[in-house]
């Protein structure tokens, strides 16, 4: 950004929440074109948000409703990411809040991310649609280092979800606690799993617990982006999805709840949708204007 260029305004929105006080926040910059990487990272670090969007124009071969198609990126307060769920909802309830509900496109640089934004009541809530996920198996020994960080006995696992690396857009370690009690006891070796996630290209760690045959609770610790943890985060809800269904735990055609939040006092529900046919998955939360 040159010296004497205007800043952009750098909006505040929380996903997954109708509540400003709910989901998760994040920055979002609806016109980045006169910001370069390290302007963007240093936004992203000010704000401290565990991510913040930014906009520019699209590339030309990308389909969409004219008017509606863009580039977004993604920075964390210490680098850029490949993409993240809950600054794609958040970003496109400021773009339905200046131009309406309906389609979105964004090129992310993890590929192509449709997104659908609809008024419910007064809520505006926003569904995107992930790139095409896969699944891989987690080696004994990087099991062990994410467990030994944690600190977790491998006791408190629950033997009905292996664990896995998930990926709809960026890469999670899915680990299923065996209690509500246990994903509730959060504290962990930071530097120890920041390494661990660095090594396998991880960007959060996937903690669930499930309540019922579709609901799910969920935590993601998130050192890599300098954050204890990230308070509510699409892009492992999209990767669990995938996770949940390549192994069976839940139907083909299936919509799942996941609660997030609730351990850190910012309370969010994302909905994960899963369509029969059709590999990508669907994660959907209300957006809300931080003051």
């Amino acid at each position: 950004m040159t010296t004497n260029a205007p800043r952009p305004e750098v909006l505040r929105y929380t996903a997954f929440s109708s509540s400003p006080e709910g989901g998760n926040p994040a920055g979002v910059v609806l016109d980045a074109s006169a910001l370069d990487d390290g302007d963007m990272l240093a936004i992203a670090a000010e704000l401290g948000y565990s991510e913040s969007a930014f906009l520019t124009a699209p590339p030309e071969d990308l389909d969409g409703p004219e008017g509606r198609t863009f580039t977004i990126r993604y920075f964390s307060p210490k680098a850029e990411v490949p993409f993240c769920g809950h600054a794609t909802v958040a970003t496109a309830v400021a773009l339905a809040e200046r131009i309406g509900p309906g389609e979105l496109v964004f090129a992310t640089p993890a590929g192509t991310v449709p997104v659908s934004v609809a008024e419910e009541g007064g809520t505006v809530r926003a569904t995107l649609t992930s790139v095409a996920p896969h699944v891989e198996e987690v080696s004994e020994a990087d099991l062990a280092e994410a467990l030994a960080a944690l600190d977790w006995p491998v006791t408190d696992l629950d033997p009905a979800f292996p664990p896995r690396i998930a990926f709809a857009g960026a890469r999670h370690l899915v680990l299923a606690a065996a209690t509500r009690t246990r994903l509730a006891e959060l504290a962990y070796d930071f530097a120890r799993l920041e390494a661990l996630m660095h090594r396998l290209d991880l960007t959060t760690v996937q903690l669930v617990w499930r309540e019922s045959a579709t609901v799910f609770h969920v935590r993601d610790p998130f050192p890599v982006g300098g954050a204890v943890e990230d308070p509510a985060t699409g892009a492992a809800a999209a990767a669990f999805g995938a996770y949940a269904r390549e192994l069976g735990l839940v139907p083909e055609d299936a919509v799942l709840t996941l609660h997030q939040g609730e351990d850190l006092g910012r309370p969010g529900e994302l909905t994960v949708t899963l369509r029969a046919g059709d590999t990508r998955v669907r994660v959907g939360g209300a957006g809300a204007l931080i003051g």
